[in-house]
C-alpha cells in the first residue's frame, strides 16, 4: 500500500488568514473602521476630524500613531472616542468589530474599552456597557451568518491617570454573566503606578473576578513587578519590558533575572503587541522585538494586535509578518494560539472546546 504524504500548506498571508486565532489585548476604540469614524462623526457633528476622507483618515492615524512616544500615540484616540458617544455609535462600532476579527479568522477575542470615555453626552456607565455588550451580539450573529463563529467577551478598563478604578471594578462584576470577562487599567504608565488602584484589584480579587493591567510597555521592570507582586494581575498588557530582565551574553547562553524567571516559571501570559510596541517605541524594529527572544525561551508569548486603527494590522498580519521575520512555521502559530486560548477569561470548559475542536484540527489541516 501506498502511502500519500501531506504536504503542509504554503504559509501566506492568506492562507493564515483561514487559521483560528485568539486574541487577548484588543482596543474598541482602537479598531474602528475609517470610513465608520467619518460617518459617526458626521451624524454626532464631530468637527476635529483631520480629513473625511476614509483612505485619507486611515492613513492619517497610522503616521500619527508613529511616534515613537506612548503619550502622542494615545492622542489620537481623541477623534475615535469623540464619535463613540451615543448609543447608536457604541452598538454599531462594537458589532463591527466583532464582524472583521470572524472574517480575519479569530475564533476568541477579548475587546476591552474605558467606559468612563463614552459618557460626554449623557450615556451612564451601565447604558455603555449595555449598548457594547448588544453590538457584540449583534456582530457575532452577522459574522455566523457569513460563515465565521466567533466568540467575543468583553474587558472593562479604567484610566491610570483617573481615580474610577473601583466604580469601573464594580461594573465588571455586575455584568460578569452577561459577556464581561475581566478588567484592565491602561493609559500612560509613567508617573501612574498600578498601585494607585489596590482598592479596585483587592475587591477583584475578593470577588473572584480576573484581571489584566497594562504593565512593562512604555515603563520598565518595576511597573511589571507592581503588577504582579502588589496587584495579582492574572495577565501582563503587552510585558515587553520583561526582556530587561533577560541577559544575553556573547556567546548566546542566557540568563533570567528573578522577576524573568518568576514570569516564566508561573507562566504569566504576556500580551504582546509588536507593531504597536514599534510605533510607542516599545521596540526599534520586528526583527529586535523581544517577541523573538521571548519565544525561543517558552514564556506564555501571546500575539495581539492593540489597535488595529492605528497599527493598520489585523491578526493575520501580525502572524504573517512575525512568522517571516522569525521563521515560525504553523506549529509556531498554533502555539501562539493555544497560549492565548489557555490565558482567556472564560472557564475552563470552553477554553478546552476551543483548543480540542477548533484550534487544532485546523492546524493540523495546514501542518500536514
Amino acid at each position: 500500500m501506498t502511502v500519500v504524504k501531506q504536504v503542509p500548506v504554503p504559509l501566506t498571508f492568506e492562507h493564515v488568514r483561514t487559521a483560528p486565532k485568539v486574541l487577548l489585548h484588543d482596543h474598541l476604540d482602537g479598531g474602528l473602521r475609517p470610513a465608520t469614524v467619518v460617518e459617526l462623526a458626521a451624524a454626532s457633528g464631530y468637527r476635529s476630524l483631520p480629513t473625511r476622507d476614509p483612505g485619507e483618515l486611515a492613513a492619517w492615524f497610522t503616521s500619527a500613531a508613529d511616534s515613537g512616544s506612548l503619550e502622542r500615540y494615545l492622542e489620537t484616540f481623541g477623534h475615535t472616542v469623540g464619535v463613540m458617544q451615543d448609543r447608536a455609535a457604541l452598538v454599531r462600532v462594537a458589532a463591527e468589530c466583532a464582524e472583521d476579527l470572524a472574517a480575519d479568522g479569530v475564533v476568541y477575542a477579548e475587546v476591552r474599552y474605558a467606559p468612563e470615555l463614552h459618557v460626554e453626552r449623557g450615556l451612564g456607565l451601565d447604558d455603555v456597557v449595555l449598548a457594547v455588550l448588544e453590538g457584540f451580539r449583534l456582530g457575532t450573529e452577522r459574522a455566523a451568518l457569513a460563515g465565521h463563529r466567533i466568540r467575543v467577551g468583553c474587558l472593562l478598563t479604567a484610566m491610570r491617570h483617573a481615580a474610577r478604578s473601583r466604580e469601573i471594578a464594580e461594573l465588571a462584576v455586575r455584568y460578569r454573566d452577561d459577556g464581561v470577562v475581566g478588567f484592565d487599567i491602561a493609559g500612560a504608565e509613567a508617573g501612574f503606578p498600578p498601585t494607585r488602584h489596590l482598592d479596585a484589584f483587592e475587591y477583584l480579587r475578593q470577588q473572584n473576578s480576573h484581571f489584566t493591567i497594562h504593565a512593562g510597555e512604555a515603563f520598565g521592570l518595576p511597573s511589571i513587578w507592581e503588577a504582579l507582586q502588589w496587584c495579582g494581575a492574572d495577565r501582563l498588557g503587552h510585558g515587553v519590558r520583561i526582556v530587561d530582565d533577560v541577559a544575553v551574553d556573547a556567546e548566546g547562553a542566557v540568563t533570567l533575572g528573578r522577576l524573568a524567571a518568576y514570569v516564566r516559571d508561573k507562566r504569566i501570559p504576556l500580551e504582546m503587541c509588536p507593531s504597536s510596541n514599534i510605533q510607542t517605541g516599545a521596540a526599534k524594529s520586528l526583527a529586535e522585538h523581544p517577541i523573538g527572544l521571548l519565544t525561543k525561551l517558552r514564556f506564555r508569548v501571546t500575539v495581539n494586535t492593540d489597535n488595529r486603527l492605528m497599527s493598520g494590522c489585523s491578526m493575520t498580519s501580525e502572524l504573517t509578518d512575525l512568522a517571516h521575520t522569525f521563521g515560525y512555521g504553523w506549529a509556531d502559530l498554533q502555539w501562539f494560539a493555544v497560549n492565548a486560548m489557555k490565558s482567556a477569561f472564560i472557564g475552563f470548559d470552553e477554553r478546552l472546546a476551543l483548543i480540542n475542536d477548533v484550534i487544532k484540527p485546523r492546524y493540523a489541516e495546514l501542518i500536514g
